[in-house]
């Protein structure tokens, strides 16, 4: 969908690397790798992307790092957009936030690296959560989405071993709304 708007392939995936996770920092060598695209491509468009303030950039060593431009005017708007083009609008509002019992849930895998992917790893952090109705509302929520959704369920103390070492992503979090 988002093809026929923003043509760029490349330009796409460097806007949902660094805008669904506002958190994640890449350099050149790093996205080609990620990518499997030429760096002059990923070049052209990183440079296009910070001229026009939705990213920044910062040197480490001989290094220069990208991250989105959270103090862009159009940043909420563009993380808003891919949120909904991946399907995440969709699993707080069909999943996430009729759940109760749930004190907060997390993206994790390839949509926490900023990375498109047909598979949404879900994190639920709670208890006791009812697992049946949880099924029911992912089940619903693949068919709408055309995605695949797996889902961990932990306690607070869980998560934090469980996930130390591995990105996870904030999507909803309770009395937060």
């Amino acid at each position: 969908m988002i093809e026929s708007i923003i043509t760029s392939k490349t330009r796409i995936k460097l806007l949902l690397k660094f805008f669904l996770n506002s958190e994640t920092k890449s350099y050149l060598r790093n996205l080609e790798q990620e990518f499997g695209e030429s760096s002059n491509a990923i070049r052209i468009e990183l440079n296009r992307l910070e001229e026009a303030g939705l990213l920044k950039s910062e040197l480490a060593g001989n290094r220069k790092y990208f991250s989105a431009n959270t103090n862009h005017p159009l940043f909420n708007d563009i993380n808003s957009i891919i949120r909904k083009i991946t399907g995440i609008d969709k699993v707080v509002e069909k999943i996430v936030s009729k759940i109760g019992n749930l004190e907060k849930a997390f993206l994790t895998g390839d949509f926490a690296r900023g990375i498109d992917s047909s598979t949404i790893d879900l994190l639920l952090v709670g208890q006791p959560l009812d697992i049946e109705y949880i099924d029911q509302l992912v089940r619903k929520t693949e068919e709408l989405i055309k995605r695949k959704i797996h889902y961990l369920i932990l306690s607070d103390d869980q998560m934090g071993g469980y996930f130390k070492d591995r990105p996870t992503l904030l999507i909803w979090q309770k009395n937060s709304l």
